[in-house]
């Protein structure tokens, strides 16, 4: 019988941690330093109008409440090399019910990838639309908790993040997601259940009810890859002053603000 060395095993696992206390090592380093501030300077705000009856989530973005709220550009790019309008812009409108919050985006992407079947395998190597919801916009650590969420949507509309077990795990029943091709834009639609940091990952949860003032962490990014192995972009909503460009999947302090108005 051939028996296989745990050497590799070890060292696999070795490396994983080291890997997970250095992300842990870089956040500490680059959190703010203002001790009465869980954020950094120079949020974004962003006003979402309230809607009076539930959005049909289906990629077309024909309800009337769509032009009362503003578009925001996703013009930071925290990875990858200098690319054209051709190659990706992106925008986004936010709205909301007593229920959920609504995500719509436009998108220009030459290429759409989808390469990786396993939605729970470098599901952010793939094109996808990433929105970190922070409920109480308290800031702070979610590395492996549920202080906040990064909701990783793909191509076929699972909502991936990684759970307190410490593994990556499917939250689209907390969402609804949709996209469609019109011209040479990208129309995405999601709805979203909001939880608190009391979340418990196969527990008896229920979302929490949105009024008028609620003030909700929101930062949304994309993830473009136009044939590579890895993502060859990735570009959000918010500066990231510093420490490394794409730790918005640890770090709430750099999430803007979403402030629901009546």
């Amino acid at each position: 019988m051939t028996k296989t060395s745990p050497i590799p095993s070890f060292f696999g696992q070795y490396r994983s941690r080291v890997s997970q206390l250095l992300a842990l090592w870089l956040l500490a380093v680059a959190m703010p330093v203002n001790a009465d501030s869980a954020h950094y300077d120079d949020r974004s705000e962003y006003r979402a109008p309230k809607a009076s009856h539930a959005l049909t989530i289906d990629g077309v973005a024909d309800e009337e409440i769509w032009q009362q709220a503003k578009w925001h550009e996703l013009t930071q790019r925290w990875l990858g090399p200098e690319y054209t309008a051709e190659d990706f812009s992106g925008r986004f409108k936010v709205v909301w019910t007593e229920d959920k919050l609504y995500i719509l985006g436009e998108f220009t992407d030459d290429i759409l990838i989808d390469t990786h079947r396993d939605p729970l395998v470098q599901y952010w190597d793939d094109d996808c639309l990433e929105i970190f919801i922070d409920e109480d916009f308290s800031g702070g650590e979610h590395h492996f908790n549920h202080n906040a969420f990064a909701y990783h949507f793909s191509l076929d509309n699972q909502a991936i993040d990684i759970g307190t077990d410490r593994k990556a795990r499917s939250y689209s029943h907390h969402t609804e997601s949709q996209w469609r091709q019109h011209g040479d834009k990208v129309i995405w639609e999601v709805s979203i259940d909001i939880y608190d940091d009391s979340y418990v990952d196969g527990g008896d949860n229920d979302p929490v009810a949105l009024v008028a003032g609620k003030v909700i962490g929101l930062m949304v990014a994309y993830c473009d890859n136009d044939g590579s192995e890895l993502r060859e972009n990735f570009i959000g909503s918010e500066s990231v002053p510093t420490g490394a460009k794409d730790r918005g999947y640890i770090d709430a302090g750099l999430f803007g603000k979403v402030v629901l108005d009546e």
